[in-house]
């Protein structure tokens, strides 16, 4: 017996779509891409070509409203994302947004009050980290208590880019450190303790051509002793690293959110006694994200804890940016 598959439309030729996401949903189990919409016409041609998409749209409002398409993957700038991600709701399709899901957490309410309009459509942010293999692997630590009472988790995650033409570098459309890798950052320890912080406290050092912030840092404060610090660069030598420190141990994760698909990936757990490695095999995130979502389609799975967790985000995102502005913390 055949599985159902996932129909899925892309909005838009964005580079994370054409060079990451796209061939990976391509090896999806339970979906394929079958539309691709933009007004760039050749270029989406060109891109459905090179990944055995049948239908090429020449604007987003045609891609959303295909009657053979039953979910839209929307990589548009961070501006867009709640404009597009709300019009393929009220258009009956469920949505894969990347992160951030919107500029803001005012933007991002809109966004939940529209989902709920929609009960039996799915809509989720696009953190792909979490269905990797080596990430299993620290939740599986974690839940054998592997490092004791875990009580800190720090993250360091930057790149080097100074072209002014890279949207990453637009203040306007919601460039920036913190919008564009900053959010992994406060994903993350979410992910390990389970919950949303209490209050934080950052700084923020903005290009002075660009207006963006080229680097931020910042303290979570979980409650009962359990903090998060981070550091996020847009113009720093290219590094990630995420260690998690327990009473016990430390776990050590090497590529935390950029895992290569063609090799294997590191993690370490460190305690008092001995030092393991872990070599987790080869897996594409993106693949295991698509999956994911379109088995919470299939099997109609409660999604509600997904857009919460994406609201929390932003309201983080949005604190960070007030305290950094009036040097003090924030409560949330």
């Amino acid at each position: 017996m055949t599985k159902r598959q996932i129909k899925w439309g892309v909005i838009s030729t964005a580079k994370i779509g054409w060079q990451k996401v796209i061939p990976a949903m391509q090896k999806s189990e339970l979906g394929k891409i079958v539309a691709i919409g933009s007004a760039n016409t050749e270029r989406a041609q060109e891109i459905a070509s090179e990944n055995d998409i049948d239908k090429v749209h020449s604007s987003y409002e045609d891609l959303i409203n295909d009657p053979d398409i039953d979910a839209v993957y929307n990589p548009l700038p961070n501006h867009m994302h709640v404009e597009w991600t709300i019009k393929a709701l009220q258009a009956g399709k469920h949505v894969l947004c990347e992160k951030p899901v919107g500029l803001n957490a005012g933007e991002t309410r809109m966004l939940l009050d529209e989902a709920v309009k929609h009960p039996k459509l799915k809509l989720m942010e696009a953190f792909m980290y979490r269905f990797h293999p080596q990430w299993l692997k620290v939740k599986e630590l974690l839940g054998k208590n592997a490092i004791g009472e875990v009580k800190t988790v720090n993250t360091f995650f930057s790149y080097y880019n100074v072209d002014t033409s890279n949207i990453r570098n637009r203040v306007e459309v919601g460039g920036g450190a913190m919008m564009d890798i900053g959010c992994y950052c406060i994903s993350l320890p979410k992910f390990v303790f389970g919950k949303e912080p209490l209050r934080v406290t950052g700084i923020m050092e903005r290009d002075p051509e660009f207006g963006t912030d080229r680097m931020a840092s910042a303290i979570l404060a979980f409650g009962e002793g359990k903090t998060s610090t981070f550091t996020c660069a847009t113009q720093l030598i290219p590094y990630q690293r995420c260690n998690i420190y327990g009473t016990e141990g430390v776990i050590e994760v090497e590529i935390p959110v950029n895992a290569p698909p063609d090799k294997p990936c590191k993690v370490w757990l460190r305690t008092k006694e001995h030092e393991e490695l872990f070599i987790l095999a080869a897996a594409d995130q993106y693949t295991l994200e698509a999956d994911a979502f379109a088995k919470c389609i299939l099997d109609d799975t409660d999604m509600h804890g997904y857009m919460n967790d994406a609201l929390g985000n932003m309201k983080i995102i949005d604190a960070i940016v007030l305290s950094s502005r009036e040097g003090k913390w924030v409560s949330l």
